[in-house]
């Protein structure tokens, strides 16, 4: 089984106790993790003709990712701000999607993403289409729906509504009632549920020394659907993503890099 992933990538720019940039976002992420994994992953995407882009590009390529359908088109490349306190907190305080909020995938696009069998989506505006087209197209297809919107044609749907039970337990029941086939919710340091309409699985979060929890969630997906992608039970997959997020929280950025220099909009 092959993967894709669609939708955001980005730029992370940490502004207040740290200054520095990162290539990020969910779908991006999500293929680097699925590669350092062993998998093969193509991402489908867009960026814009400046530096940012190249540095997404860039990073991909190195990490052996396809990026045979990243395209580069007229725009700026997206830019997420993530404020850190000075007791190491972060949040995200800002978002420009650039490119990434104009890449709608055309047919022939979609046929490429449906032919590699497990597809994720990451932020994308058109994330209803996507799912409809891939379901069409026989694709398993799972989805980030803290960033993106919908639980209809999903064969996995990732939540994260915050550490206590009861919401996630909530959100599990929401995303099934929505459409999805399974609900995997993550909780932070509590932990995931998941949730098929029938059983319920728990998995603990693994403990470890936080450098950074940017990408975590994102780490998690992969690891999740690194197992289950491969038919994998629901218990592995989620042991699986347990140990992907666990590692991430050991660097800063989503995934192992170079900070970059801070570049200009302009590129």
């Amino acid at each position: 089984m092959r993967f894709a992933t669609v939708g955001d990538n980005t730029i992370d720019e940490y502004v207040g106790a740290e200054e520095l940039s990162f290539v990020g976002g969910n779908a991006v992420n999500v293929a680097v993790r699925l590669a350092e994994l062993g998998r093969d992953v193509a991402y489908f995407g867009a960026v814009g003709p400046d530096a940012r882009g190249r540095a997404v590009r860039e990073a991909l390529v190195a990490r052996g990712v396809s990026v045979a359908h990243l395209l580069e088109i007229p725009g700026t490349t997206s830019t997420s701000q993530v404020t850190v306190a000075p007791n190491g907190e972060r949040h995200l305080s800002g978002e420009d999607f650039g490119t990434c909020a104009d890449y709608r995938p055309t047919a022939a696009e979609l046929d490429a993403m449906a032919a590699r069998g497990v597809v994720h989506i990451g932020w994308t505006p058109f994330a209803a289409e996507i799912r409809a087209e891939l379901r069409k197209r026989g694709a398993l297809v799972s989805q980030d729906c803290a960033v993106a919107e919908g639980f209809d044609n999903l064969d996995v749907a990732f939540c994260s509504p915050g550490e206590e039970e009861q919401a996630a337990r909530e959100a599990a029941v929401a995303a099934l009632a929505g459409g999805a086939r399974l609900a995997v919710v993550t909780r932070g340091a509590q932990g995931s549920i998941a949730f098929d309409g029938t059983r319920w699985w728990t998995q603990k979060a693994l403990p470890v020394d936080v450098v950074d929890t940017t990408g975590a969630g994102d780490s998690f997906i992969a690891g999740f659907l690194s197992v289950w992608g491969q038919g994998g039970s629901v218990e592995g997959s989620m042991a699986a993503g347990a140990a992907a997020a666990a590692q991430t929280c050991h660097h800063r950025g989503g995934f192992r890099q170079d900070p970059l220099e801070r570049m200009e909009r302009s590129g």
